[in-house]
């Protein structure tokens, strides 16, 4: 059997399952590791219910990373809508919270699923723990509690961290250790990607790590989170946060974006493209790896998942 490389992706969100959905085309080895302490819409109402962590980051994965035909894809992320309890709930999230009551792991869950769906590769949760409480502290020194309050508070987030240090599952520091290639994917900075990167256990396995750190940018600015922010400041914000590391290089996007798109975006949901400042770069000893990256997708900003891997895979080839 062929040994492929190992690579180790942190995220959450949408984000990810864009990227993972390029990168499972290609040689490689994927872990993806996802953060569970999302408390909004579906994915909230089911943590409250049945006293579990997170689902909808890790169904939409699976999603993503499945082999399966469309329209079986297509029920996993059917969303209902109705006027009974059932609003507003997607499918594949029922069906990982039943999987969930029945084996009484989050990990388990995810292993039958993946085998169900056909998926080649590993998903872990971050944590199993089913209270995990993501908090922040913003520039006006309020105190928020829950992912989505955080998200939705609109006020630049000065710091985060848990309610209580989180139980890491032990595959995620062992898939880190052996991993030729750590990536941290594009996505919400504070509710997507630091969540596993606060980690205690994970800052300590990132600094023991012989792989490089790479991280993927976001192509546009996150109100509250990252407002002006141009690529640098977006390494700067992940470097303090991995302490003892820092990132060895960074893939941005430098597609002229089209004016009406940017428009709309800047006014309709105050994000402003992110901007790749070279000198900045060049001073904080990161390599840059920079292409035409954005493709518009129902009138919406995507990265080009299959470009986006391909830089990917070229670096990983030639570390």
């Amino acid at each position: 059997m062929k040994m492929y490389k190992k690579v180790v992706v942190f995220g959450g969100g949408t984000g990810i399952s864009y990227l993972l959905r390029g990168l499972k085309d290609f040689p490689v080895n994927i872990t993806a590791v996802i953060t569970v302490s999302d408390n909004g819409r579906s994915t909230g109402k089911l943590r409250k219910e049945f006293n579990t962590p997170a689902v909808g980051d890790i169904r939409k994965v699976i999603t993503a990373l499945s082999e399966i035909d469309d329209p079986i894809k297509k029920m996993v992320e059917y969303r209902f809508h109705t006027s009974s309890d059932l609003d507003g709930h997607a499918m594949g999230n029922l069906i990982l919270t039943a999987m969930l009551d029945i084996t009484g792991s989050l990990k388990e869950s995810i292993a039958s699923l993946s085998k169900l769906f056909d998926v080649k590769h590993t998903v872990l949760p971050i944590s199993e723990d089913s209270s995990l409480t993501l908090m922040a502290i913003d520039n006006e020194g309020n105190v928020i509690e829950g992912e989505e309050e955080i998200t939705q508070n609109h006020h630049q987030v000065k710091k985060i961290f848990y309610k209580e240090e989180p139980k890491v599952l032990p595959e995620v520091i062992t898939a880190i250790k052996e991993a030729d290639l750590i990536l941290f994917s594009m996505g919400s900075l504070y509710t997507s990607i630091l969540p596993n990167v606060i980690c205690k256990e994970v800052k300590e396995a990132l600094k023991e790590t012989k792989a490089p750190l790479m991280y993927l940018c976001n192509a546009v600015t996150q109100p509250g989170e990252t407002d002006n922010f141009t690529v640098s400041d977006h390494v700067k914000l992940l470097n303090k946060y991995l302490e003892y590391r820092k990132l060895d290089a960074v893939i941005a996007s430098n597609s002229k974006i089209d004016k009406k798109i940017a428009e709309k975006y800047a006014t309709a949901e105050q994000k402003d493209p992110v901007k790749i400042d070279y000198a900045a770069l060049n001073d904080l000893g990161v390599e840059l790896i920079e292409d035409d990256l954005i493709t518009i997708e129902d009138n919406t900003l995507r990265h080009n998942s299959l470009k986006l891997s391909s830089l990917i895979f070229n670096y990983l080839m030639r570390k």
